[in-house]
């Protein structure tokens, strides 16, 4: 809506946590640098006048603790949001992530809760290189227990998240750092957004693009520059991976018959296959061509930003992915 109020990202997920900790005394922060610092990325800036240590607590440079310390406080009745600084090291906190909260729930036969959220700033485009560049979405969509949210703008952020630290289940969060500087629509107050439900961005009848944080940038320009040669295609934000909108999805590619799903990871046994299996699965007979992948490559993340901007999907690549498959017909 025009004259709608803009926020950063990082601005609406601060405000997220800034509303939920003012309403419920069991929600708290703790990471590294989340205090005075006010994080890696500036999220958390400035919160701690108003919250206190005791409320922003920093923690050691130990993701192992920093995830223990969500566990057993969640599973204790509190509302933890924990920040992993990259989520390039998530991998640390894997055993508190994968073995503790996301099974505990069933272990217990669901007298225990983890009302979690793990905060994670992911992806590439910002010359951060191999190891702190990476956004590894797929590793923790393979583990039962855990919800994987991913959002690609400052709507979406502030009322995913505030939906999160209300769940009563682990929700592993992904900032996209590319996305933190960028300004939308966000308005005031206090609003959810259903975990699971993606949106459509675009409506068009030639193809359907599937896309999530950075790329769903990348999809709409992409969709923006096919517009002009007279090919329309559905542009679906995914925002949730975990549970899936499996019904838009496939309403949308039976609809146009064709699908291209773009993920920034690497290839390999990245989200972009998951989401290609259940349209083959349930809407084989609607296709008209092959599903297409447009992906970052199988290898190390570079530094130069020229070699950075090559391995990453770009709208170009989207828009050629979608021209080869309308031609094919």
């Amino acid at each position: 809506m025009a004259g709608e109020r803009k926020l950063t990202m990082s601005e609406a997920v601060r405000e997220a946590m800034t509303l939920e900790m003012r309403r419920d005394p069991k929600v708290f922060l703790a990471g590294e640098d989340i205090g005075i610092i006010g994080g890696a990325f500036g999220v958390t800036g400035k919160m701690i006048e108003e919250f206190g240590p005791e409320r922003m607590m920093n923690t050691p440079i130990s993701e192992t603790a920093i995830a223990g310390i969500g566990v057993g406080a969640a599973a204790a009745g509190y509302r933890p949001i924990v920040e992993i600084m990259f989520s390039d090291f998530i991998g640390i906190a894997m055993d508190e992530i994968a073995n503790q909260a996301a099974k505990m729930r069933y272990m217990f036969g669901g007298k225990a809760k983890i009302p979690m959220v793990v905060r994670t700033a992911c992806g590439a485009g910002v010359s951060g290189a191999g190891q702190h560049s990476q956004t590894l979405e797929a590793w923790v969509t393979h583990i039962p227990g855990l919800k994987v949210v991913y959002p690609s703008n400052s709507y979406d952020a502030k009322g995913l998240l505030i939906s999160s630290i209300r769940d009563d289940n682990p929700v592993i969060f992904f900032e996209h750092k590319f996305i933190y500087g960028i300004s939308s629509d966000c308005p005031e107050g206090e609003y959810t957004i259903p975990i699971g439900q993606a949106k459509l961005l675009r409506e068009g009848k030639d193809a359907t693009v599937i896309a999530w944080g950075l790329m769903v940038h990348r999809a709409a320009k992409a969709a923006a520059n096919l517009e002009k040669q007279g090919i329309n295609v559905d542009v679906i934000d995914i925002r949730s991976l975990v549970p899936l909108d499996t019904a838009a999805i496939i309403k949308s590619v039976k609809k146009t018959g064709r699908a291209v799903i773009v993920q920034e990871a690497y290839r390999t046994s990245g989200f972009a296959g998951e989401i290609s299996a259940i349209i083959s699965e349930e809407a084989f007979s609607s296709l008209k061509g092959p599903i297409i992948r447009v992906t970052s490559p199988n290898t190390t993340i570079p530094l130069s930003p020229i070699l950075e901007n090559e391995f990453l999907p770009s709208p170009e690549k989207i828009e050629a992915a979608v021209l080869k498959l309308v031609k094919l017909v």
